[in-house]
């Protein structure tokens, strides 16, 4: 196999050319709506962040972590905000290259590994934009010091996350089939179980090691909420996979 990181770009490529729904950049009018004050943002989901969360974008710093593909980094350019975006998959990059072209503002574009040391100064931003990714890296907690070395103080860090539901069971949802940690690396049932499923390589985290690796490095959490999967069984009984948190590092 290749190595991991490659192997998923590989795979979002492919499911960008099946439609996936997080490799379709928005539109023209969703993007002059934007402008106009009309529009939300997700981390997760079905659920958008509270505009509360943002506070006022014109001149911040943004890095839109691993949160390639045209979709939230389009928003915070028409809300005035200075953005870089970093991301591995190639065809994500050029999804964000093609709307800021298409819509004539500047974006600093960067391919690179979350899971390595991040390609920026110290205090380089003021808020991190970081989308459900940290599946796709082994491991969680070096992300958030990263986040945490590149953000000036007082600086915001928006984080989607997987709470590890989505693991113990399969693509049907109906029972309970794997222990944690998923690895697939590791344990080679999973790693046929997402072959089977045409998943990339994924990875569960506990909250000790998002939350509390958000705070080991420094953070203050101020704020979360939880969603669902927006289809399927878990989806039908309200069970929420996923959350998103906000946090800050303190002056």
């Amino acid at each position: 196999m290749d190595k991991y990181q490659d192997f998923n770009a590989k795979t979002i490529a492919a499911w960008i050319k099946e439609g996936w729904q997080w490799g379709r950049p928005i539109d023209h009018e969703t993007y002059l709506r934007a402008q106009r004050g009309e529009w939300d943002i997700m981390l997760t989901p079905t659920r958008p962040v509270p505009h509360e969360w943002f506070g006022d974008l014109k001149g911040k710093r943004v890095l839109g972590l691993a949160s390639g593909g045209g979709q939230q980094m389009p928003i915070f350019a028409a809300l005035g905000a200075l953005c870089t975006v970093f991301d591995y998959t190639p065809e994500q990059l050029e999804s964000e290259r093609m709307v800021a072209t298409r819509e004539h503002y500047e974006m600093e574009i960067v391919r690179g590994d979350m899971s390595q040391r991040l390609p920026f100064d110290d205090e380089s931003f003021d808020m991190i934009f970081f989308p459900v990714s940290n599946v796709y890296v082994r491991e969680a907690k070096p992300v958030f010091l990263e986040c945490f070395r590149v953000l000036a103080k007082g600086g915001i860090l928006l984080s989607g996350l997987d709470n590890g539901i989505n693991f113990i069971t399969d693509g049907e949802e109906k029972e309970i089939k794997n222990h944690f940690p998923f690895d697939p690396l590791l344990n080679r049932d999973q790693l046929i179980q997402l072959e089977k499923e045409d998943g990339g390589i994924e990875f569960s985290h506990t909250l000790e090691e998002q939350i509390g690796g958000q705070l080991e490095a420094g953070f203050a959490l101020t704020d979360l909420y939880e969603d669902t999967n927006g289809e399927g069984r878990l989806h039908e009984l309200r069970i929420p996979t996923f959350f998103a948190t906000r946090a800050i590092k303190a002056k």
